[in-house]
């Protein structure tokens, strides 16, 4: 296992959010801001240009790539989190069934599948039109919540794929959210 990649930390501790929450950030650029995140988080990451930056963070079921791109066209910071995903050819139709299925359980962002790419890919845009400023604390919601929608639905996306289950029963084993601590 490559141990140079970080596990998201969504469990913080009331210190650990704290120190986030004080972190002190005199960017507006929301890539700026997506560059301290993934150096106080410690994700593996590298600033594409002035607009985009690319990261890998490790999880439970995989390594995950997110690209944060700033489109000032239409002023949104877009994220986009893929796995990689190479199902049988005859398992498409179960798989795009899952898709939809998972795609009525979350709110913020969305699943589908690039089959060229051999890619599954959580997408996510803030709209910060009007001159609006995202927080840091926006930022690091929408990456860490990419990274919770791919590790629960992850499951269900295997066994369609490769344990020849029904969407249905597939979507029985995604994980909900956990709250609290045991």
């Amino acid at each position: 296992m490559d141990t140079s990649y970080k596990r998201v930390r969504t469990d913080l501790s009331k210190e650990d959010k704290m120190s986030l929450g004080s972190l002190e950030i005199d960017e507006t650029h929301p890539i700026d801001i997506a560059e301290v995140l993934a150096e106080f988080h410690n994700w593996q990451f590298n600033r594409v240009d002035d607009d985009q930056l690319a990261m890998t963070i490790e999880d439970q079921w995989q390594k995950y790539s997110i690209t944060l791109a700033w489109c000032g066209g239409d002023e949104t910071l877009r994220l986009i989190c893929t796995f990689e995903l190479d199902p049988p050819e005859d398992r498409l139709s179960a798989l795009y069934q899952t898709l939809n299925l998972t795609n009525d359980l979350v709110w913020c962002g969305s699943f589908s599948f690039w089959n060229d790419q051999k890619l599954m890919v959580w997408r996510y845009g803030l709209s910060l039109a009007g001159v609006q400023v995202a927080s840091q604390a926006q930022i690091d919601k929408m990456i860490i919540e990419a990274v919770e929608n791919s590790e629960r639905f992850y499951p269900s996306f295997q066994l369609v794929c490769w344990g020849d289950n029904s969407p249905a029963q597939a979507m029985d084993i995604a994980m909900t959210k956990a709250y609290g601590r045991a």
